[in-house]
């Protein structure tokens, strides 16, 4: 199939629409002519004829071109894409800030652009290449499906739902709906959830090394704030004045994760899913990475965890600097149990939120290095607090290597820090902390420089092969 989303191999797609290959879900859909519907390539129904199926590079292209959502595969919950190269990886992290509702906060196609720094008609050009239609389109399809998932799987009002998918009102929703899928939303209303959660559920494309993720984060878990089990992840969020709980579980049978919100956190849904998908990294092909990586593969489906809280995992990194995973930690459960906000009514192991840029901007070194660092990565904490808190952007900058020129601008950040977050929160394929000593270690205690080089041969997937060359060593793990 070729790269270039807009040239699609019919013959390609075919073959694996027949087989129903979970490889290809979300890279692809095919629009039947015959039915007027679009649907994922592991659609359980018989495939049509090849002579009545078109291929579309997203769901946005089928429905510009007059194909409504299958009932039964629902294509909102297909995996995204895995950017490789520059401009695919502009198109789907513009992508992912439109799936967010970017443009219905208050900003345009140039607020955008300006963001990735690139002029507007560069990124509508980008966009058009990868998906096959404009930001504007683009977002309405969001819009649209996110009211489709919220009208099957939760009990919330029309006017709710309007809202929360980011239509203006409830006449443009129904009118939108309406003109768009040929069916009122009435008409695909799942029954009413009684539960005091609401789930949706997020495809992956498989193998997904679930052990492997839950033991990083349990590794990693924040008391109060992040709860693991053998099959759960649950942390407690808190947006604006709206606390409650995420629950993620995987179903492999299925390749799905469900996710679980309190209701209180129902009206950020549109929110909380995409960061749920970037930080279980589900839009990754691990059938591409492992090709291109080869031996290097020690488990199959390893997954770059990322960040649900960027400012939180930003907070961890610089208290993990030179210190081992176990003392990291315990002082950072030492800052969140000091300056985190509690929340009443809460399990008591479930009922802290992690300090915010804005309250530890406030405090003083000695402050927090009395928690257990010294008092030059106190500075540093408090610096990236500063300019977090005060709207600088230092964790939103969505280029790479922007980001990493940012970061290790700050005193007390150096290389390793800034890939280590580059992976973590930017979720970028091509991170590679070189001078980080497990590595050089896994890879038979050669220097950095000598590392850096012979990972040349596995972009662009170097943080998989960083994860890779992390999870072939019993030594800790930063």
């Amino acid at each position: 199939m070729s790269k270039n989303s807009l040239h699609l191999d019919a013959d390609a797609c075919y073959r694996a629409l027949a087989a129903h290959d979970a490889r290809f879900d979300g890279l692809f859909f095919v629009c039947v002519r015959t039915t007027g519907i679009y649907c994922r390539p592991i659609c359980s129904t018989h495939p049509p004829l090849q002579k009545n199926c078109t291929f579309q590079p997203s769901s946005a292209a089928c429905e510009k071109a007059g194909y409504r959502p299958c009932l039964r595969c629902r294509p909102e919950r297909a995996p995204g894409y895995a950017p490789v190269d520059a401009l695919q990886r502009l198109a789907i992290s513009a992508a992912s800030l439109i799936e967010s509702g970017y443009l219905d906060d208050g900003h345009n196609l140039e607020n955008l652009a300006e963001k990735f720094g690139v002029t507007s008609r560069h990124l509508r050009r980008a966009i058009d290449q990868v998906f096959g239609v404009s930001p504007i389109e683009l977002a309405q399809t969001h819009r649209l499906l996110t009211a489709k998932r919220l009208l099957t799987e939760t009990n919330l009002t029309a006017r709710e739902i309007a809202l929360t998918s980011g239509f203006g009102s409830v006449r443009r929703f129904n009118d939108l709906f309406l003109s768009r899928y040929r069916l009122p939303p009435t008409r695909i209303r799942g029954p009413r959830p009684l539960e005091p959660v609401v789930s949706f559920r997020l495809g992956y494309r498989p193998p997904f090394a679930w052990d492997a993720a839950l033991a990083f984060l349990s590794k990693r878990a924040v008391q109060g704030v992040e709860r693991i089990t053998p099959n759960s992840y649950t942390r407690t969020i808190q947006r604006g004045t709206d606390a409650g709980l995420l629950t993620i579980t995987n179903d492999e049978a299925r390749a799905q994760i469900k996710v679980d919100l309190s209701p209180e956190l129902l009206p950020h849904m549109r929110r909380i899913l995409p960061q749920v998908r970037r930080m279980f990294d589900l839009d990754a092909r691990p059938d591409l990475i492992e090709t291109h990586l080869g031996d290097l593969i020690t488990d199959p489906g390893l997954r770059v965890i990322g960040a649900f809280e960027p400012f939180e995992v930003a907070c961890r990194a610089i208290i993990g600097q030179q210190v081992s995973v176990p003392a990291a930690t315990t002082i950072m459960n030492r800052l969140v149990c000091a300056f985190g906000e509690e929340i009443p009514d809460h399990p008591p192991d479930l009922n802290r939120i992690a300090p915010t840029a804005a309250q530890l901007a406030l405090k003083t070194v000695g402050e927090i290095a009395g928690l257990g660092m010294p008092g030059k990565r106190a500075e540093t904490l408090i610096r990236v607090a500063e300019l977090v808190a005060t709207g600088e952007g230092l964790l939103e900058t969505v280029n790479p290597e922007e980001f990493i020129a940012n970061l290790v601008a700050i005193p007390g950040i150096g290389p390793w820090t800034a890939h280590y977050l580059a992976i973590r929160l930017l979720g970028w394929s091509d991170a590679f902390p070189a001078d980080d000593l497990v590595l050089r270690q896994a890879a038979g205690n050669i220097t950095a420089t000598e590392l850096t080089k012979r990972a040349e041969q596995w972009r662009p997937w170097r943080a998989y092969a960083a994860v890779h060359l992390w999870h072939s060593t019993n030594l800790p793990k930063p």
